[in-house]
């Protein structure tokens, strides 16, 4: 019997790299990856982010959890975590695929007031007379995205908030869908906000286990399933993704950033850095001192 090749998961479309910069979200147009693959992205999935993918002009075959449409007018295709997904292009077709981490938006979680439970299903949204006023939105979160200009976050997730709040709107009667597979994204979603909110508390694996209901063996499974590694391991590359912003946005001392991070000395928080990130975090803010992300 042939065995089925595993899906892939990215990061980002044929990256195998963790997420690229300390940053919590990369925006992009369609054509500067999609033409690298003969405007086909096959299907894949992302395990720590959200998308949003906005067809402006041309025409996509898209892709979601088995289900294949043609989409021709401008709309945005949300593609929550952990969904398998693929997109064909036509030649030459313009938007842009804006990519979230799922700890920052658990930040704007917080600010509405409630989990954004839109970008936990996939969705075609049709932008209608919104046209102008969603491509403004995306082409300056680009233009923004790849300059360095003072307040540069600030302003990323300003347009952010609007785009948002434009799409909640949108879909307010949205209804989760109750089948074995989402109800199994559901459980890694849940898991995912539970570590947003406690990893600088370093709970034991089986408190998650029992705030999710599993064993530590049922979510080690999905984990591996979903992550490709332990749920422990998903747990370190939240603080490894908050060491390093830590260190490259803030003047913390390591002392400073250890105690910040939860861990009991700042030795133990040094051998724990270098482990992840192959040096020790002082080196790692000398090296990223001058290195700018376009």
């Amino acid at each position: 019997m042939v065995q089925r090749s595993p899906i892939p998961v990215f990061k980002l479309y044929g990256e195998q790299r963790d997420w690229p910069t300390p940053e919590l979200l990369h925006c992009e147009s369609i054509h500067q990856r999609s033409s690298l693959y003969q405007w086909h992205i096959r299907v894949h999935q992302h395990v720590e982010l959200v998308q949003l993918l906005y067809l402006h002009k041309g025409e996509a075959c898209i892709e979601i959890e088995g289900e294949t449409r043609v989409v021709k007018e401008a709309s945005i295709q949300v593609v929550p975590s952990l969904c398998v997904h693929g997109f064909r292009f036509s030649p030459g077709t313009q938007g842009y695929v804006l990519s979230l981490a799922l700890p920052l938006l658990s930040r704007f979680e917080n600010q509405f007031g409630r989990q954004l439970a839109v970008l936990n299903q996939p969705h075609c949204v049709s932008v209608k007379g919104s046209r102008a006023h969603i491509r403004t939105l995306f082409s300056t979160l680009l233009e923004e995205y790849q300059q360095n200009n003072d307040a540069r976050e600030l302003m990323l997730h300003a347009m952010l908030s609007a785009l948002l709040v434009w799409i909640n709107r949108q879909c307010q009667s949205v209804t989760p869908a109750e089948d074995r597979a989402e109800r199994r994204r559901a459980v890694m979603q849940q898991f995912a906000r539970l570590i947003e909110s406690h990893y600088r508390e370093h709970l034991q694996m089986s408190e998650y286990a029992h705030a999710v209901g599993l064993s530590v063996t049922h979510l080690n499974y999905l984990c591996r399933e979903f992550h490709n590694c332990s749920a422990l391991n998903v747990l370190h590359q939240r603080l490894m993704l908050e060491a390093k912003r830590s260190l490259q946005y803030t003047s913390m001392s390591i002392t400073q950033l250890s105690d910040y991070l939860g861990f009991s000395d700042a030795t133990y928080f040094s051998r724990f850095f270098r482990r992840y990130a192959g040096v020790p975090p002082k080196l790692f803010r000398e090296k990223i001192k001058d290195i700018k992300y376009v």
